[in-house]
This record gives structure tokens, C-alpha cells and sequence, in this order.
């Protein structure tokens, strides 16, 4: 093992950062899309602030049908619309763009089911003192359920490492290409142990960061 380490040292040190920034820069590409469009589940839907039950059936359906693509075929299904926005289908800077498409619905319906938890009471209330649709939304319903949607966010982080390391089958960077070039296609099962390893560190790195920021978030609440 101290040889492997020795040996591949710095490949595994920019895989771990590839993967890092895939991750995180997928993650915010996503939720500038996501949340808004998880916002817009809840306000237009039954009962909520402003429901338009066409639209609403709409926007659901929309987001249930990529949603239901598995994550493999949309990769190479958009390749050539990676190409036309990145320049490029390989590298990490050209997976963010199917990692934050594959991850634009799963953070709707997150934030979807977080701000549907809110009391309706506080809607209420803040409804009879005037306030605006855009007033409830910013300091009313995504500060209430802020600890729900910074775990919703911690799941979504997760989910985006398992997906990074599904975009190296594509050459896409990250761990999961260093774990198919060189731990499954020349038989390197220590390399490739080492590379699950630190994906499973990433994992629990991100899950603990999440927790600890949920737990801070609901007792200022």
C-alpha cells in the first residue's frame, strides 16, 4: 500500500480534487435552478400561495421525467449538448453540466418536500400583515426550513459524488475515472480500493459538515 501511495500519490491527490470541484460547483449550478423551481412546486400548487394547477401538473411532470432517466444514460444521452456548452465531453469542467442537470429535479422535489412541512399558520400570519409573495418566500419560508433544506443539500452532495464517479466511465475525471482506467480495466484492486476509500471519506466529510450546519440552523430557528 505504501508503494501505491508512492506511485500514484498525485494522481490521486487531483482525482480527490476533481471530484471535489465536480461535486460543489455541480451543487450551486444546480441549486441556482433547483430551488426556485422547488419554490414554485409549492406556491403554485394545491394550497399554496398562488396555485396554478396547470402549470403546477406541468412543472411536475417535467421534473418526474428527467428524474426518471438514470443517470448513466443521461450522460451520454446530452453529450452533444455537453459539448456545445463546455467545448469538451471529457474532463471535469464538462461533467458539471450533466451532474447539475441530473441534479436540478432531485433539489426541486427536496425543496419541495422541506418548505411543504412549514406551519401554515406562519403563512397565514404572514399573509394578513401584507406581505408580499416574494417576502414570504425569502424571510418566512426558506429561513423556517432552513435545517430541512441544508440536509436536503447534504443528501444532494452525496448523491452528486456517486454520480461523479459514474461520469468517469466517460472519461469524465474525478476518482470514479481513476477507478475505471486503472483499478477495473488493468486489474489494480488495491488502486481501486483505495480510490472507494476516499470516496467514502468525502462521503462521511460531507454528511458530518451537513449535520453539524442542520443542527446549528435549528437552534437559531
Amino acid at each position: 500500500m505504501n508503494s501505491l501511495l508512492a506511485d500514484y500519490a498525485s494522481m490521486l491527490g487531483q482525482g480527490t480534487l476533481d471530484t471535489l470541484y465536480m461535486t460543489l460547483a455541480s451543487a450551486v449550478i444546480a441549486y441556482l435552478f433547483g430551488l426556485p423551481l422547488g419554490v414554485a412546486l409549492v406556491v403554485t400548487g394545491p394550497g399554496g400561495l398562488r396555485p396554478r394547477p396547470y402549470f403546477n401538473r406541468a412543472l411536475g411532470a417535467l421534473i418526474n421525467i428527467v428524474r426518471s432517466l438514470p443517470f448513466i444514460i443521461l450522460l451520454i444521452a446530452i453529450i452533444p449538448f455537453t459539448r456545445l456548452v463546455a467545448g469538451t465531453s471529457i474532463g471535469a469542467t464538462a461533467s458539471l453540466v450533466p451532474l447539475a442537470i441530473g441534479a436540478i429535479p432531485f433539489i426541486a422535489r427536496m425543496v419541495e418536500s422541506s418548505l411543504k412541512e412549514l406551519d401554515r399558520g406562519e403563512l397565514e400570519a404572514a399573509q394578513s400583515m401584507g406581505a408580499s409573495l416574494g417576502q414570504i418566500v425569502l424571510r418566512v419560508m426558506l429561513p423556517e426550513c432552513l435545517p430541512g433544506l441544508i440536509l436536503g443539500g447534504t443528501i444532494t452532495l452525496i448523491t452528486l459524488v456517486g454520480y461523479s464517479a459514474m461520469a468517469g466511465a466517460v472519461g469524465g475525471g474525478g476518482l470514479g475515472d481513476i477507478a475505471i482506467r486503472y483499478g477495473y480495466y488493468r486489474y489494480q484492486n488495491d488502486l481501486m480500493v483505495l480510490t472507494i476509500l476516499l470516496l467514502l471519506l468525502i462521503v462521511q466529510a460531507f454528511q458530518s459538515m451537513g449535520n453539524r450546519l442542520s443542527r446549528k440552523a435549528d437552534r437559531k430557528a
